[in-house]
């Protein structure tokens, strides 16, 4: 057997080209073998045994390939090494063979390193309380770090130079590369403002009106922060807005428990009057008024006693008026609602009068915060406001429509 294969030698000295090309062949052949026999049956092999672990059972460890890009450097080192002993090639081809197989190892080592990151990213969002504290624009910083080292020592590879002459020119390029990477850099400082002032959080609910931005914040990265509207659209905000712009965070009113209720009812101001025995005693039937009227008339009774002879001119005395009894009712139905928070400030007060009526706010908070009991607490308790009025004999103020000139024309027609 070696009698031929030196035989065999012997007869392709006489025919460089062709030893060169079996050679090269050869070369070939044993590195797609090689990488075949990895990825075949040892990385095949090396899945089936992690998959009868808790670890092998993660999705997320096979959508990040590291594995895979860590068996393509097997070939890229047999091609490496080999090419050194083929015979007949010229120096050049043979450095720039090994210089390339060497940027490709770098290059798989670089990507297998950003699949490990994106990994830990993945794994530590799947902590409870990973929202609070996000480190996916931590890792996005440490992978264009690692990026930037592998294109350095890629380069420094291919054209066969020390890296440190490439590192040695970065000094004259900081001002340049400050100019392009100036967005990264300033995405970089807002990230770490975010974080550790507790600013945003995957989660909250935010406002920024001059983005057009309203709803929840379902991811925060290096570059970019994405806010899904309540109209399920995608609002897309660079990092450094949260730094230079004012936006609204409703997290406090979602740890609170409470959200407020701000309304108001435009009372006609023309049906504001005292009310009369008769209409007191008639009021005298509300369980929420009971209390309120006796200590009221008590209260009166006892001042305008001592009014004496000036008493007997209405003018001069304290009366009960039916905004003031509306506004108690009002009052004690919200301490006994069960919808509102006892707990928080609770305000029935008067606005300032205007040419739309007399606002009456209503000032209190919810014990929910979810957007659908909220809503129905509220409707619930203007519907009941709005209903029960014309029992105080207070009308609700609005402008004339089309169904109160047609009511009125009879009226105005008989009077013609």
């Amino acid at each position: 057997m070696k009698e031929h294969y030196d035989a065999t030698l012997e007869w392709l000295k006489n025919y460089p080209e062709l030893h060169t090309l079996i050679s090269l062949s050869l070369l070939i052949l044993g590195a797609w073998i090689a990488n075949w026999i990895v990825k075949r049956i040892l990385v095949r092999g090396l899945y089936r045994v992690l998959r009868s672990t808790t670890v092998g059972q993660d999705k997320a460890l096979a959508d990040s390939h590291v594995v895979r890009r860590l068996a393509n450097i097997v070939p890229a080192m047999i091609l490496a090494s080999g090419i050194k002993v083929v015979p007949h090639l010229p120096a050049a081809a043979v450095t720039v063979v090994n210089n390339v197989c060497s940027a490709f190892i770098i290059l798989t080592i670089a990507l297998a390193i950003g699949g490990v990151l994106n990994l830990v990213n993945t794994l530590y969002q799947r902590r409870p309380n990973a929202h609070l504290k996000p480190v996916k624009g931590y890792i996005q910083v440490v992978t264009i770090v690692i990026y930037a080292i592998a294109a350095i020592l890629m380069v420094a590879t291919l054209i066969d130079r020390s890296p440190l002459i490439l590192l040695s020119g970065l000094g004259a390029m900081a001002a340049v590369l400050m100019l392009i990477f100036q967005d990264t850099l300033l995405s970089l400082v807002a990230s770490v403002q975010i974080s550790s002032s507790d600013i945003v959080r995957v989660g909250d609910w935010i406002e920024m009106p001059q983005l057009n931005a309203d709803g929840d914040v379902i991811d925060i990265a290096l570059h970019t922060v994405k806010v899904q509207n309540w109209d399920k659209t995608i609002t897309t905000i660079p990092t450094k807005r949260f730094i230079s712009d004012p936006f609204k965070n409703w997290r406090g009113m979602q740890e609170s428990g409470g959200r407020r209720i701000k309304r108001s009812i435009y009372l006609d101001q023309t049906s504001v009057r005292f009310l009369s025995p008769d209409e007191i005693a008639h009021l005298q039937r509300f369980l929420l008024l009971g209390q309120y009227l006796s200590s009221k008339q008590s209260e009166l009774l006892s001042w305008n006693t001592e009014l004496a002879e000036a008493a007997q001119e209405p003018a001069n005395t304290r009366r009960v008026t039916n905004l003031g009894t509306f506004r108690a009712y009002v009052e004690h139905y919200l301490r006994q609602h069960p919808g509102i928070n006892q707990n928080m400030t609770q305000i029935v007060r008067q606005l300032q009068p205007t040419a739309d009526g007399l606002p009456l706010e209503l000032y209190c908070f919810t014990n929910t915060v979810a957007w659908v009991p909220y809503e129905g607490y509220q409707s619930d308790i203007f519907d009941h406001l709005l209903a029960i009025l014309p029992e105080f004999g207070l009308r609700v103020f609005q402008h004339p429509s089309g169904a109160d000139m047609r009511e009125l024309r009879p009226v105005l027609d008989a009077g013609n």
